[in-house]
């Protein structure tokens, strides 16, 4: 009789433990980058591993050799198989994927996808995490080049192709609603010149630039290929006392103009901080039952708050100055 009690009582003790979570399985995360070997989504990958720490969730990482349209969907399937609770992802297709996408959800797991999001295919995906609100680049990079020029002299974009959409948009903020406005009205706003993200063209367009505006104090290049390419004329011509440059850099490509005293400060964001929310959100949506709305503010241990904007899409971060105080605390 005792030990038919003991039975009972041993059961629903552990019966009990098991939906106060005390035994509970951790929440199983995935994250499927668009390919291996780019010290870009490492970045993103440390912020989940950084996650998986503090809250305690099984973390792992797969992804293809290549970033084509359906090279993730092996990756998606297998997990899906394997009863992951949440695939974050950084699709290589806008919509590619919402079929597989549509088979994970059909089983409970949740799709996130991370830098950036799916236009047109939102309904096939739980929610997006964007780096920043692209919207503020324009803004962003006109305050810090008046910053960086005293709000005084002439100054020039250096952008990528001509139809490039993002480029394109925060060039016409700049010209729309700040160029020539307030504490920017002392700067000579000399237009755009194209360097079609190829670093020779690049090149070519910054040295003309230099040759025809001798008094030229600053290139903005809000693109990666066109910042380091402007950043190293300028230094080859000796002008880096003269020309300031900033733009939209990796930390890797730009350290060396940093650490020269070349350039200044230059923006774009903290891809880890992705991989940290991401890694959040998941344990409250799964452990938690969280339901995210428009409207709602999510306060992120270390990272602040985040509010969920239409669709549940999140934008991470503000723009990030990297400057040679912190540039060594990045690597991508």
């Amino acid at each position: 009789m005792m030990n038919k009690l003991f039975k009972i009582i041993s059961v629903s003790i552990l019966g009990l433990l098991l939906t106060t979570g005390v035994f509970a399985k951790p929440v199983e995360v995935v994250y499927i980058p668009k390919n291996t070997g780019n010290p870009y989504f490492d970045s993103i990958i440390k912020g989940f591993e950084v996650g998986a720490e503090k809250y305690g969730y099984n973390f792992s990482t797969v992804a293809p050799a290549t970033a084509d349209a359906t090279s993730q969907l092996p990756f998606i399937k297998a997990e899906i198989q394997r009863g992951v609770d949440v695939i974050a992802i950084s699709p290589n297709s806008n919509d590619a994927l919402n079929t597989v996408f549509d088979q994970a959800r059909k089983k409970g797991i949740i799709i996130m996808v991370v830098n950036g999001d799916i236009p047109g295919s939102e309904a096939h995906r739980d929610l997006a995490i964007m780096p920043v609100d692209f919207s503020t680049v324009g803004t962003a990079q006109m305050t810090l080049m008046g910053q960086l020029i005293d709000h005084k002299g002439q100054f020039a974009i250096l952008s990528a192709t001509t139809d490039a959409p993002d480029q394109n948009t925060w060039i016409k903020d700049m010209e729309d609603n700040i160029i020539g406005k307030g504490m920017f009205s002392d700067m000579e706003y000399l237009g755009v010149v194209y360097g079609d993200d190829d670093p020779q063209k690049s090149t070519t367009e910054a040295e003309a630039l230099l040759a025809k505006y001798p008094d030229l104090r600053g290139i903005i290049s809000p693109t990666t290929v066109g910042v380091a390419a402007a950043a190293q004329v300028v230094e080859s011509a000796g002008k880096c006392d003269q020309v300031q440059v900033t733009g939209l850099g990796t930390p890797n490509q730009m350290r060396p103009f940093l650490k020269s005293g070349c350039v200044k400060a230059f923006q774009l964001w903290d891809p880890s901080v992705e991989g940290e929310i991401a890694g959040y959100l998941s344990v409250q949506m799964v452990e938690n039952g969280m339901k995210l709305s428009e409207g709602m503010t999510i306060s992120v241990p270390d990272q602040g708050d985040v509010e969920i904007n239409a669709n549940n899409l999140i934008y991470a971060a503000p723009m990030l100055d990297f400057v040679p105080d912190n540039i060594d605390n990045f690597n991508f």
